[in-house]
């Protein structure tokens, strides 16, 4: 770790004394002792220091797994099934139990527990978007403790956020969080699998951002949840569009949460290097359900990158996909590496017939215009 990222590590995890808004994430394997079924102990040692941590004057928000993994306990499965339906059937059994834990823990303190179940569907959605976030941050300012999970029940393969880490980076950045604290059965990041590796180093601090970071991480999870530890980094990355920096620590030490709201040095911090989004972007960017990828040539991307200029159909030079007009696509460059994301104006049928020429001949190609370009400005992000 470099001198600059040492000091600038310091100084967040000093941040961290100070009240702010955390989203706590807790993996399955910590939930249910690694699938024996829902550990209470483990549960009421997290709230109590929830709600110590409330007391203190933090916002908390609960990322909770869980669900599947007591569903397969109460349905006397002994794996994770492959099937959806099934999958579907042991989450409803589980919420049940889950639950019920919570909320017989938080009762003790005095505090109201929420409920919110969450498909990609309600935030790729721009109203859903704004009422999950409006109702999520009136139940911080009523003090209770929203808990929220995917809501396995009615998802689907092609609505499904894939893992609750990714789910926890979303809602940090959907209430834009200060911190993403996500609880594992890892000590944190190494620069190897040290399960494989003996000599992987441990990796105290990094910008999220960084693609050597990526690398480093495994992208297999346990046999409970679906989530790696590359997962974990991915979701670092979208809490950064917020400004939130995450943190990636063992949910087995004692007084993890307290520990860390006292500066104490634990896990891996993947901290944000860059300005916060404006509050469309970040909806934007969290839209993962990306249905077609527009190609550009090297003047485009240029352009793109250097000027913010809207996307005009003369700098397109390949379409992939079947899109409609104002579905999510991905902008790359010529040699296939994402630049950005934006809302198209035109579906894949009318863009192919565009794309190379000018915006002028966008009516007498097409019989009418949705306007000048592919993706307006206004509508795109870079990546």
């Amino acid at each position: 770790m470099s001198s600059e990222t040492d000091y600038e590590a310091s100084k967040i995890r000093n941040q961290l004394q100070k009240p702010g808004r955390w989203v706590v994430k807790i993996g399955s394997a910590l939930l249910t002792n690694d699938g024996l079924g829902l550990d209470t102990d483990a549960i009421a040692h997290w709230v109590e220091q929830l709600a110590v941590l409330k007391q203190r004057g933090y916002d908390i928000v609960l990322v909770s797994s869980g669900s599947v993994a007591e569903g397969l306990v109460r349905l006397g499965w002994s794996k994770r099934p492959d099937e959806l339906c099934q999958l579907q059937a042991a989450a409803a059994v589980g919420q049940m139990g889950l639950v019920q834990a919570y909320e017989q823990e938080f009762q003790k303190y005095d505090l109201n527990t929420a409920q919110i179940l969450l498909t990609h569907d309600d935030l790729s959605n721009r109203t859903r978007y704004l009422n999950a976030r409006n109702t999520i941050n009136t139940l911080i300012q009523v003090d209770a403790v929203p808990i929220i999970n995917e809501n396995d029940t009615v998802v689907t393969d092609e609505i499904r956020f894939g893992d609750n880490d990714t789910l926890a980076g979303l809602v940090a950045n959907l209430i834009q969080a200060d911190t993403l604290i996500i609880l594992t059965d890892q000590q944190g990041l190494y620069s190897a699998d040290p399960r494989i590796n003996p000599g992987a180093k441990f990796i105290s601090a990094a910008i999220a951002s960084d693609d050597d970071v990526l690398a480093m991480a495994s992208p297999s999870g346990g046999g409970l949840g679906r989530g790696g530890m590359q997962t974990k980094i991915k979701a670092a990355r979208f809490a950064t569009r917020s400004g939130t920096h995450t943190l990636i620590c063992s949910g087995r030490e004692p007084e993890i949460l307290l520990r860390l709201s006292q500066g104490e040095s634990l896990g891996t911090l993947l901290y944000a290097d860059t300005a916060p989004f404006n509050a469309r972007k970040q909806w934007l960017a969290g839209q993962l359900r990306v249905c077609g990828e527009l190609r550009l040539d090297e003047g485009a991307s240029r352009v793109l990158k250097q000027a913010g200029k809207s996307l005009l159909p003369v700098g397109v030079t390949h379409i992939s996909g079947r899109f409609k007009r104002g579905e999510l696509v991905s902008i790359q460059d010529q040699t296939g590496k994402e630049i950005g994301r934006g809302l198209v104006n035109y579906s894949a049928e009318d863009a192919l017939k565009v794309i190379g020429k000018s915006s002028e001949q966008i009516i007498e190609v097409l019989g009418f215009s949705d306007g000048d370009a592919l993706v307006h400005r206004d509508n795109l992000i870079l990546v």
